[in-house]
């Protein structure tokens, strides 16, 4: 009868061991799932204050890069070079002009993206002015973008964890890939 004892302590003792892992497990997940939400809703304020939302936002998981839409990437030419969305078009912001939209018709839908959103919605707003209908700001730009775990790739096409990062303090905002700042 002993043995049976003994037996049952362990198998007592193991049961409410794995119990404990269990519970600590949820309480872990659950709290990076509740610093991701407060992570979000930081950025989301962010942006909410950056941007004027003067033109239509595209939200990430809203974009198909499936040809439908010509991606246009209103970044500086250093940042593009580093890792951009496969298949965009780099036009720049400081130096952005419209000769760069040379062969893209005007009634295509168009997305333009930049790190966060601000450059590419003031790019977005001057191809509004100009005629094209179909331009959508890509709400949050390439760093939620990578965020939510989509590609990006470099000048050769390859993929890349490379990201220009623009600043160590616009970077807070990229939680995942490589931050560049060169």
């Amino acid at each position: 009868m002993p043995e049976i004892l003994q037996w049952l302590r362990m198998r007592y003792k193991m049961a409410i061991a794995i119990l404990v892992f269990v519970v600590l497990a949820f309480l872990a997940v659950r709290n990076l799932s509740a610093q991701a939400h407060v992570d979000k809703k930081a950025y989301d304020v962010m942006l909410s204050s950056l941007l004027s939302h003067s033109v239509p936002e595209m939200e990430v998981e809203k974009l198909e890069v499936d040809g439908n839409y010509v991606l246009l990437d209103a970044r500086e030419q250093a940042e593009f070079t580093v890792s951009h969305v496969p298949g965009a078009v780099w036009v720049g912001y400081d130096d952005f002009d419209m000769s760069r939209l040379e062969g893209i018709d005007k009634e295509q839908p168009i997305v333009v993206y930049c790190s966060v959103g601000y450059r590419s919605e003031k790019i977005a707003e001057r191809l509004k002015d100009a005629g094209y209908p179909h331009v959508s700001n890509l709400y949050g730009g390439i760093f939620e973008w990578v965020n939510h775990g989509n590609e990006v790739v470099d000048m050769d096409n390859q993929p890349t964890e490379n990201v220009h990062a623009y600043s160590p303090s616009w970077g807070v905002w990229l939680k995942k890939g490589r931050k560049v700042y060169e």
